[in-house]
């Protein structure tokens, strides 16, 4: 018999600290209504001084692992996507592995922006309906905060902090019915950090420079971002033999609400099914859809039989999708 795959517990972690719109009327030329119109953004975390990108993971992830009800040593494998990682060497799914004391799980990190969760999730499917899996934790965490230049007001209100997992396993019934992903290097300076690899090692002229920070070319991600928003759900959702009238849910990557309302215009579906939370995170790169997932399980949105969506896009360019039937 096949082996399915499906999501067998969700958890979420939000640092304390609130930035508001405001904050930004006070440290550049803009204001709350700017950005809450150009965007829908009005407010988002931020990490205290002491958190890294692992210390968020390690909270989600235990919440997760308790919503599966499985113990940290039931996880025999960790995809941790991130934009962010704690540092170069090692992995943070390594640090997040001694932090939740799964001692007998293999670890590594994924690079794939703003996508990396779907990227993860379609690993771990891969992973457990191969039988060399069984308990895959998959994580995306973010302290997008700590490479964000606060003179550069086309990013810096965008982003903000947090992390999701989900603990992905055997499911008897429904699961991770169908992924999708693509990729386009010529798309490669829309959205990057420039500095701090092998290509631009850092150096006092990159640090004077800004180079350590997010550079994006707003417009281009834009549009990149509403066409494929749509086709690559669409992609997913046929290749999961359904038809959009089906999707009980979507739950997009929170990057800009006329995106998010862009691509469910062009599916055919209603606002009423689509989740966002984005108005109150802002953008979370690889922890916009976990956290998301999660925050729509705790507040019913989700429930056993649900059919939903999940799509994201990000530098690289990539983007991903997945279709899934809810299992909890």
């Amino acid at each position: 018999m096949k082996i399915k795959s499906g999501i067998l517990g969700v958890g979420s972690y939000l640092p304390e600290k609130c930035v508001d719109n405001f904050y930004f009327e006070g440290i550049m030329d803009t204001s709350n209504e700017w950005i809450t119109t150009r965007t829908g953004i009005k407010e988002r975390r931020v990490a205290a001084e002491e958190e890294a990108t692992s210390d968020l993971a390690i909270k989600a992830s235990l919440k997760a692992l308790e919503c599966a009800n499985l113990a940290p040593e039931d996880i025999d494998l960790i995809i941790l996507a991130t934009l962010t990682p704690d540092m170069l060497l090692p992995s943070t799914a390594c640090i997040v592995q001694e932090g939740i004391g799964a001692v007998n799980a293999a670890a590594f990190d994924i690079s794939a922006a703003c996508t990396g969760f779907v990227y993860a999730l379609t690993i771990a499917k891969q992973f457990v309906e191969n039988d060399t899996y069984k308990n895959i934790l998959v994580v995306g965490s973010e302290t997008s905060s700590r490479v964000l230049n606060y003179e550069d007001r086309a990013t810096s209100v965008l982003f903000g902090d947090g992390s999701g997992a989900a603990v992905v396993g055997r499911v008897e019934d429904g699961g991770i019915l169908s992924t999708y992903l693509g990729a386009d290097g010529k798309g490669k300076d829309y959205l990057k950090i420039p500095a701090g690899g092998s290509r631009n090692k850092a150096s006092q002229d990159t640090v004077q420079n800004n180079m350590h920070t997010i550079h994006m070319a707003g417009s281009d991600v834009f549009k990149f971002a509403v066409r494929k928003m749509a086709e690559t759900s669409q992609i997913a959702i046929e290749k999961a033999n359904l038809e959009a009238k089906d999707i009980d849910l979507y739950v997009p990557h929170q990057a800009n609400a006329r995106i998010i309302e862009a691509s469910a215009k062009r599916l055919g579906l209603s606002m009423d099914s689509v989740f966002v939370n984005l108005d109150k995170y802002g953008n979370m790169s690889a922890a916009s859809i976990p956290v998301a997932l999660d925050e729509a399980y705790r507040e019913g949105k989700i429930k056993k039989g649900d059919k939903i969506v999940v799509v994201g896009f990000g530098g690289g360019l990539t983007w991903g999708s997945s279709v899934i039937e809810w299992t909890l």
